[in-house]
């Protein structure tokens, strides 16, 4: 009995002289803490030691190039500035008093949701319009758990919307950093009568301690007379509570609503069509080519040269009326023209023109000549008049 007492009493004094030493603390708290690519993030490990005991903290585990740390007396600080993909990854704080050690550890998220958000079409004809997709550019993480596309119509999801499918696919990128492109695509339901002004594109972040949104208006329209419609974007970040959020991407260009540059659609006419001309007075280094078109862009001639595009519409072509939309790199900003064709006449082979001339004048040499006949058979008929 007091061989085991004598054993255990040593247990008891280091159960005793652990809890003199109070917890390790890191801020901010949580197992997982998110930081936008681009931004800054400070993260302070602290250890507090009963008495005289000095404590000391240290982050291990760490390459100078993925954050900067500097240690103190019961604290240390690690700094991680213009985050990349690369800075993501675990973080260990190690504590120390007297013969004790503690340790904890955080998951560093770093994150890309700049607003970039397109679709097609970039407005809807009540009563012909049907497929709707939405893109959100030039995001990570892209799992479903992370972002999630909506279409909503005012604060709701849109009732009896149909999801038709979603696409996850790599972005092509001049840097190290490996971001995606995320569209998923639905088939409205009957929008009623009247129907609503507009419909919104919703695209939401959701990380632990972080929630963030954008929004891009679907302008619906009630007749093909309508001109181009606004485009008109908002964003909203709501942070759970007690987290802080990241700062967006430095650098990165928004969308149309707060872009300094903003692309231009000229409608220049020519011999038998319209030519249109995709614009950006935005300086050196941006490129802005076509996106979309009613149809498909392969039937369409297309001339591209930095921040100049051309397409050519010719009304011999039959080509759909519908919308004409064109991007701006880097930036994702666009504009829309909505065009309905002034003459559709479908081209005729020279062969069938020569068919048909030759046909015409033969069918006009018989009745020519059928005509003169009957008339010539009644003079010779007629009996002469008596003198």
């Amino acid at each position: 009995m007091e061989r085991g007492l004598t054993l255990l009493l040593p247990l008891f004094l280091g159960l005793l002289q652990q809890g003199r030493c109070g917890p390790l603390e890191v801020e901010p708290s949580g197992p997982v803490v998110a930081v936008a690519v681009g931004g800054s993030r400070q993260l302070t490990c602290r250890l507090a030691c009963a008495g005289r005991t000095a404590a000391s903290v240290q982050w291990r585990g760490l390459d100078t190039s993925l954050g900067a740390v500097h240690s103190d007396s019961g604290s240390s600080v690690l700094s991680v500035r213009n985050a990349s993909l690369s800075a993501a990854g675990t973080r260990v704080c190690v504590g120390s008093c007297g013969n004790f050690t503690f340790q904890q550890t955080v998951q560093l998220l770093v994150f890309a949701f700049p607003d970039q958000l397109t679709v097609s079409p970039v407005a809807l004809v009540a009563g012909l319009d049907r497929e709707v997709t939405c893109t959100a550019h030039n995001v990570t993480p892209a799992d479903p758990d992370a972002l999630s596309l909506s279409l909503l119509l005012e604060d709701q999801e849109l009732e009896g919307l149909q999801t038709l499918g979603r696409d996850e696919e790599e972005e092509t990128q001049e840097g190290e950093d490996m971001l995606f492109r995320v569209t998923e695509r639905w088939l409205l339901p009957p929008l009623g009568i009247p129907a609503p002004p507009t419909l919104h594109c919703q695209a939401t972040m959701r990380l632990p301690g972080l929630e963030l949104s954008h929004r891009q208006a679907i302008p619906v329209l009630h007749s093909l007379t309508s001109q181009e419609p606004p485009v008109t974007t908002s964003s909203e970040a709501t942070p759970e509570k007690g987290s802080t959020p990241s700062p967006q991407s430095s650098g990165q260009p928004g969308n149309s609503s707060t872009g300094p540059c903003l692309p231009e659609i000229q409608q220049l006419s020519v011999p038998g069509g319209v030519e249109l001309l995709c614009e950006a007075a935005c300086g050196p280094g941006v490129t802005v080519y076509w996106t979309q078109a009613p149809g498909h862009l392969a039937a369409y001639e297309r001339q591209e040269a930095g921040a100049r595009a051309w397409l050519s519409v010719l009304w011999a072509a039959c080509n759909p009326s519908g919308w004409f939309q064109c991007r701006l790199d880097p930036g994702g900003q666009t504009a829309s023209l909505y065009l309905v064709p002034e003459i559709c006449s479908p081209p005729t082979p020279e062969s069938l023109w020569m068919g048909s001339l030759v046909l015409g004048l033969l069918l006009l040499t018989f009745l020519t000549y059928h005509l003169w006949k009957h008339c010539r058979d009644r003079q010779v008929l007629q009996p002469p008049c008596p003198a």
